[in-house]
């Protein structure tokens, strides 16, 4: 029986689409910023992939800034929020690695925003604050992920925005995730800056963007040469870029497949609590409908992995970005259930995942939960 993939949040097999248009890209041979041919050739390819990945964010092509990643996007986006004053920044503590790292390199007072039970971000507790905030506190900073990369919980962005504005503030926002999973509008979110990344879609890795509202400003981060309109110096990724945009209309156009999932994860859900113990993180709250996170208290993460591994089912114990690391889950910590974070693993559908996916998931999950508890029933005998 054929392997099941289940772990497309931490990276989606690539698209067709995505892939024929690297390998064309790849035969063009000639540097974008060249006037030539050849150049004007790969500069056409830069600035499609451009339009394509600005539609599907509901922004204007101008607004986005290619770089090596979803890291780099959000790294681009928080030091050009220190290099515009701001010393005291609000970051949710289930935030990614690389928001948390970044903020935290800056050197700067950094305040945790807390989240609920649930994995929201208390908007309560940031109407509080921001009512206490004072000019000695300087510019006004948040950032907030638009679905966690974790429990796939969605978060009030919007919201969150509406009261940052109010405040005088800016709002940057982590989309990863959730970009090309459920539709996404730049305008409704009202988002300052959005990081997005192509091989979460099915684009290839190594490439992503920085979406930049009206008023945002980008301080550019690495030197050299105008590119990026100046934004972000060296010669650009033309084919990561190409497959990038292509994968940006793909999904696009599928959206509706990652709606019928949450029917599927649903049932998959359901089945496995009605065989085990199982907590379900983030069942509260509206979810990515691809994602399950969940937990089995005294089934640690790293057998689960790798017990379904070795029966074709691939999932994973968290973030990917903290492969090889057994510390607990900062996420779910941060939700009120750290003693259970060493035992959450994290099930992730994608494009071009099936119903039969999520059922067979099931099934080799409960098999491995039945031989694991037969064991411990045994060692207690």
């Amino acid at each position: 029986m054929s392997s099941v993939y289940l772990d497309y949040n931490a990276t989606a097999p690539i698209r067709s689409e995505a892939a024929q248009a690297v390998a064309r890209a790849l035969t063009i041979g000639g540097n974008p910023s060249s006037v030539h041919g050849a150049g004007r050739k790969a500069r056409a390819a830069v600035e499609l992939a451009r339009i394509q990945v600005a539609a599907l964010v509901g922004a204007p092509d101008e607004a986005v800034t290619f770089t090596s990643g979803g890291t780099e996007a959000n790294a681009l986006a928080i030091e050009s929020a220190f290099a515009t004053g701001v010393r005291r920044p609000l970051i949710g503590l289930a935030e990614h690695a690389s928001v948390m790292e970044n903020t935290l390199a800056g050197g700067h007072v950094v305040e945790g925003w807390p989240v609920t039970a649930d994995g929201l971000a208390d908007l309560d507790w940031l109407a509080a604050r921001l009512k206490r905030w004072t000019k000695d506190d300087g510019p006004v900073f948040a950032a907030l992920s638009l679905a966690n990369n974790e429990t796939g919980v969605i978060q009030p962005v919007a919201e969150a925005a509406a009261l940052i504005h109010e405040a005088g503030g800016r709002l940057h926002v982590d989309a990863v995730q959730a970009v090309g999973k459920i539709a996404v509008d730049m305008g409704e979110l009202d988002a300052d800056t959005l990081a997005l990344s192509g091989h979460k879609l099915g684009g290839p890795q190594g490439v992503g963007a920085l979406v930049a509202g009206p008023g945002a400003v980008i301080a550019r981060r690495v030197h050299g040469g105008g590119q990026e309109r100046g934004r972000r110096a060296g010669t650009e990724n033309v084919a990561g870029i190409a497959g990038f945009g292509a994968a940006a209309s793909a999904a696009e156009r599928g959206l509706a497949h990652f709606a019928a999932q949450a029917e599927w994860r649903d049932a998959a859900q359901a089945r496995l609590m009605r065989h085990a113990n199982i907590t379900v993180f983030g069942s509260g709250a509206n979810r990515l409908p691809s994602v399950l996170c969940f937990a089995t208290p005294g089934f640690d993460a790293e057998r689960q992995v790798m017990a379904l591994d070795l029966d074709g089912v691939m999932v994973s114990a968290g973030a990917a970005c903290s492969s090889g690391k057994v510390t607990p889950s900062h996420v779910l910590s941060a939700m009120g259930f750290e003693k259970l974070a060493g035992q959450a693993i994290r099930v992730s559908g994608g494009w071009a995942t099936t119903q039969d996916d999520w059922r067979r998931f099931a099934e080799v999950w409960l098999a491995v939960y039945g031989r694991i508890s037969a064991r411990h029933r045994a060692t207690a005998a």
